[in-house]
């Protein structure tokens, strides 16, 4: 067996990596073992079809499609990653397809907060210090 082909005898090195491997290395999961988490949970596809081994072997031009912090993103695979290194260098692993989000999905983040009455419940810092500006005479 020639030296430029793997254990398997099907594809030179470099070519596949595990897909774990690959989404930590572009910093889209903050370890392996989540990425494989994730994995294993079903969260990820490729291709379409749902991914369920963290050692998926994914090569360039494989698109991904990952449900990742309450967000699909979908990316093309564009190399397989050397090292985990800084954002500009994991960024350059693949493409991002995710369309841009709607209008409408933008504000269910302020929504989150809670809302009160004016008046009610314990004062803001604002409020707070406009009644001791009150309370002083200003």
């Amino acid at each position: 067996m020639s030296g430029a082909q793997d254990s398997r005898g099907d594809k030179p090195p470099g070519i596949s990596q595990r897909l774990d491997k690959w989404l930590w290395y572009a910093r889209l999961i903050k370890s392996r073992t989540l990425a494989a988490r994730l994995v294993e949970d079903g969260k990820i596809r490729v291709n379409r079809e749902r991914v369920d081994k963290p050692a998926h072997q994914v090569k360039p031009g494989d698109v991904l499609t990952a449900s990742v912090h309450e967000r699909v993103r979908i990316l093309k695979v564009l190399a397989p990653g050397v090292r985990r290194g800084p954002a500009a260098e994991a960024a350059c692993l693949y493409e991002d397809l995710t369309p841009p989000p709607a209008v409408d999905a933008i504000k269910p983040s302020d929504q989150r907060m809670a809302r009160r009455e004016p008046g009610s419940g314990r004062p803001t810092k604002r409020e707070r210090r406009q009644t001791d500006r009150l309370k002083r005479g200003e």
